[in-house]
């Protein structure tokens, strides 16, 4: 472990329960998340791939912070807020969603978690949707409560991760399905416990319900897993590109609809359900979209780092898309990127030319994700 430095923080950006353990284990760098300190930097990031993808990495996600839906009418509320059909939908299962506003727009796009049949929570990507429920709420004519609660994740990934929590909670633990969700306590520290994880890879996400506890909950598990060569670790870059993660503000945004991503499973027009922006989504699929979210393969040396702006993409001397997220993966030692082009040129094998700012690179649109596209590990 290292030692403590002063990183100057500030009190108008929220730290998590588990901050001070991050930063005993060798957080050397953060970013802002929901308004909170999320750990970014525990040195090579590329080791913080091979930790994930060989053993196992611990991170601090307590930026996903929880929407808490509760009261009579709160599986309808929550029908409202999202185009996917919720009507089969059980208690203690969690659901990949899409929330847009009234154009269609992807505002947000989260894990759904349903812990009883009036109580949901909403698992949030970078958005102020806390807000937006609570004003959709105002006029619904519903009767919820929403809120903030007190749940802080930590996210638990890698292969190795199964036996970790087999040594933490016992056998019967190896019974919880990929998208399904437990209540456990460790040692009287309470937790809601699901196989989820921004990661592709096999994975748990532990949720924290008493803040007070997050070092006391951090140290548990790193002692648990000492044995199977756990790392602490930050959300992989190269392994969510590897596996066609989408990155909101990067990837996703206001101005882009689930069409254009290809997520139209996500996307229920047939359902009585009348959720916000479906007019806007009905004719949206009814006049095609002139965007298509795309895989690439960069040519070229390999990337220092993640692309940190949007590169324009050039076709016959013309912009036609951007890329919104590249990064070289040692595993497939290519440079690999998400990006948004137009339809006319978003054909597998159509060639392109990639401006990164310090010149061009030549480029290929290629079946994304890139590596494990079945989620067979995610899933095993």
């Amino acid at each position: 472990m290292t030692q403590l430095n002063d990183f100057g923080f500030g009190t108008q950006i929220r730290k998590s329960p588990f901050f001070d353990a991050t930063l005993r284990w060798g957080a050397k760098g953060f970013s802002v998340y929901n308004h909170m300190y999320i750990p970014r930097d525990f040195g090579d990031p590329e080791q913080n791939f091979w930790n994930l993808v060989n053993d196992a990495i611990l991170c601090d996600a307590a930026v996903e912070r929880q929407v808490e839906i509760i009261g009579p009418d709160a599986a309808a509320f929550t029908q409202m807020l999202t185009p996917r059909d919720l009507s089969k939908m059980a208690v203690g299962q969690c659901k990949y969603v899409l929330i847009v506003n009234a154009d269609g727009g992807i505002l947000n796009d989260p894990i759904l978690l349903r812990l009883a049949e009036n109580h949901f929570w909403i698992s949030l990507a970078d958005s102020d949707i806390l807000l937006w429920a609570q004003g959709v709420a105002v006029h619904s004519g519903l009767d919820v409560t929403i809120r903030e609660p007190d749940v802080s994740p930590l996210q638990l990934q890698g292969p190795k991760s199964g036996k970790m929590m087999k040594a933490l909670f016992g056998e019967s633990i190896m019974d919880l399905r990929y998208y399904w969700l437990r209540e456990v306590e460790l040692d009287g520290i309470p937790l809601i416990v699901s196989r989820t994880g921004w990661s592709s890879e096999l994975g748990y996400e532990l949720y924290l319900r008493d803040g007070t506890r997050g070092d006391e909950l951090w140290e548990k598990i790193m002692a648990a897993g000492k044995a199977f060569g756990l790392k602490p670790g930050h959300t992989s870059t190269i392994r969510r590109i590897e596996g066609g993660m989408l990155s909101y503000h990067a990837d996703a945004d206001i101005h882009t609809n689930p069409y254009e991503l290809g997520l139209d499973r996500l996307v229920n027009l047939d359902m009585e359900a009348d959720f916000i922006g479906k007019a806007a989504l009905r004719r949206i699929k009814e006049e095609g979209v002139r965007s298509k979210q795309v895989g690439l393969v960069i040519e070229g040396a390999p990337l220092k780092g993640p692309n940190t702006r949007f590169w324009a993409i050039i076709k016959e001397g013309a912009a036609v898309g951007k890329v919104t997220s590249a990064v070289y993966s040692p595993r497939l030692e290519q440079n690999i990127a998400l990006a948004m082009l137009s339809v006319d040129f978003a054909g597998f094998g159509t060639e392109v030319e990639v401006d990164t700012g310090s010149g061009t690179a030549r480029a290929t649109v290629v079946v994304r994700p890139f590596y494990d596209p079945k989620k067979k590990l995610a899933a095993a």
